[in-house]
């Protein structure tokens, strides 16, 4: 069977969630036996989202080979629970990189090099060449932005040729737009929906199915109307409404008749089986018990910043038939204030990562009060290095202990940059980056949480605890409790004598699953959950008193 390739474009406004539509094709794509794999078309100029402002693009995923990229990525791995590589993130200025560098070269002999077809080739080649390499199946393509945004006009000429390129046959067009609802006139709005499907079609792009979000219900005279005045079969007119649990999405999509449709189109053979994912969806709904988990950070006013850490809390709660009540605390407010003002009620404590010194100071503070308190407390790269900066002032008896990230000229540089990070300029794709060995220490928490001697987790930083402070922290008490396999780099450390305070160098919360939590965060939970507040279900609300149970 020839690759299938399914391109999901955005109109009326951003952020409606084609991220998570695009997460859940691919879920029930393979629920029905088929291998799938997954690209995101970032528009922008930016080679990759690595140095951009968290509060401009939220969290940097990181693939397994080191690939900075969209946080979409992440809600791609953990619904189809796949490994993806730098490779399924194309940005606008990758692609112009590539051409003015082989320009440079002179592999175009002279010629003139255009938008058509060369950025189009350009495209179009990555596309291929994903599909090439994963051998997959299917491959789910989202176009980042909104149709109609000038930047994403390369992008969305590159698909329209793409039916010539690899066969009609072989192509699906989805649209996912937004029905605004008018509470004057209390009805839904097609009109914005027309006008973007009307701006495809003017490109070149004829949609085969709509995906309409909407906060209420959608009736079937508005599927017929859109059916008619898009040229779409009402079938293929699919209601998304806003729901609570985004997990519930790829039973929603799969209730109306995605998996049917698209198996029909592109002549795709396989039986969705969803019930697993069914049954993991109503654990997650059932449990009433609450755990609050207060993620202390220097981005929390935009909690995408945070997405992996977010979700990784939810499954590791769910595993433990509770819900992860995360409570968002800003370290500049526990620099002010203190820490008691803000986590005196809550079970465990997160600090995960961030650059620079804004804030430092209130994490700090915060990993001070785990300690003393005794309340659980998991260190995400960051994270752990306030965590032994807090050490060796508290402990370790160096009363100037910092960074050398966060105050170059410091007296004890117990964090310092790695050997291999020294004298490097340009920020982007720099750091150590992508999947690195952490072998456990025994007769540790690390050890107990991980169950296996050795580990692959992924990394994103510059700095790292100095080895010459190593023998001192170790001396009056901190323990080393994850290495590199030479033994030349600290991975893990961890406070004794302590219900649970771990800190790692790396990002575990890129690697938890739904329906396969990480073992830290499950660690963390499990010791959380001793001192969990008793409370009623939260307002996870469900349009339409959606009950997914396996029948």
């Amino acid at each position: 069977m020839p690759t299938k390739y399914i391109f999901v474009t955005g109109g009326v406004v951003s952020s409606i969630g084609k991220g998570i539509c695009v997460a859940s094709i691919g879920r029930i794509l393979k629920s029905q036996g088929l291998s799938v794999t997954v690209i995101k078309l970032d528009p922008y100029l930016n080679v990759d989202p690595g140095t951009m402002s968290p509060y401009q693009h939220g969290e940097v995923f990181v693939t397994k080979d080191g690939g900075e990229t969209d946080l979409d990525l992440g809600h791609y791995e953990r619904f189809i629970d796949v490994e993806l590589t730098r490779d399924s993130n194309v940005t606008a200025g990758q692609a112009y990189l590539e051409l003015i560098t082989r320009e440079r070269r002179g592999d175009f002999l002279g010629g003139t090099i255009q938008t058509v077809p060369h950025l189009t080739n350009e495209i179009k080649d990555r596309l291929i060449s994903l599909a090439a390499k994963s051998n997959a199946d299917v491959v789910v393509v989202e176009v980042g932005g909104t149709v109609g945004d000038i930047e994403g006009l390369p992008f969305l000429e590159a698909i329209r040729q793409m039916r010539n390129t690899v066969g009609r046959n072989n192509v699906f067009y989805m649209h996912l737009t937004l029905l605004p609802y008018i509470s004057a006139s209390e009805e839904l709005k097609t009109k914005p929906t027309q006008h973007s499907v009307k701006e495809l079609r003017s490109i070149g792009i004829q949609p085969d199915a709509l995906i309409c979000r909407s906060d209420t219900e959608i009736t079937g005279g508005i599927q017929e109307k859109l059916s008619l005045f898009c040229d779409v079969e009402t079938e293929a007119v699919f209601p998304m409404p806003t729901v609570g649990n985004v997990y519930e999405v790829p039973l929603i999509m799969e209730h109306f008749g995605v998996g049917r449709c698209l198996s029909q189109a592109l002549a795709l053979d396989g039986q969705g089986q969803l019930d697993e994912w069914s049954s993991l969806v109503d654990r997650m709904n059932a449990a009433e018990g609450i755990v609050p988990i207060a993620v202390v950070g220097k981005y929390v006013e935009y909690p995408d910043s945070y997405m992996s850490v977010r979700e990784a809390l939810r499954h590791a709660a769910a595993s433990c038939g509770l819900r992860a009540e995360v409570r968002w605390v800003h370290s500049e407010a526990v620099e002010r204030d203190g820490p008691d003002a803000y986590l005196k009620d809550v079970s465990g404590i997160v600090v995960p990562g961030g650059f620079g010194s804004r804030g430092v100071e209130g994490m700090v503070d915060t990993s001070r009060y785990a300690r003393d308190k005794g309340v659980p407390y998991l260190g995400l790269c960051l994270g752990m290095q306030v965590m032994v900066i807090d050490w060796a002032r508290a402990v370790t008896g160096l009363k100037r202990a910092n960074s050398s990230e966060l105050d170059p000229g410091c007296e004890h540089p117990v964090i310092d940059i790695m050997h291999g990070q020294k004298g490097i300029t340009d920020l982007g794709g720099t750091m150590r980056l992508g999947q690195y060995p952490c072998r456990t220490q025994s007769n540790t928490r690390t050890a107990q949480a991980y169950a296996v001697p050795e580990v692959m987790e992924r990394h994103r930083h510059r700095y790292e605890v100095n080895n010459k402070y190593r023998e001192s922290l170790e001396a009056s008490g901190m323990v080393m409790s994850g290495l590199s396999p030479d033994g030349e780099l600290v991975e893990a450390a961890e406070v004794p004598d302590h219900p649970f305070m771990v800190g790692v160098q790396f990002h575990p919360e890129f690697q938890s699953r739904p329906n396969r939590p990480h073992p830290l965060f499950c660690a963390l939970i499990g010791e959380a959950q001793h001192t969990v507040r008793e409370g009623k279900q939260l307002p996870f609300h469900r349009a339409g008193g959606w009950s997914f149970s396996a029948q």
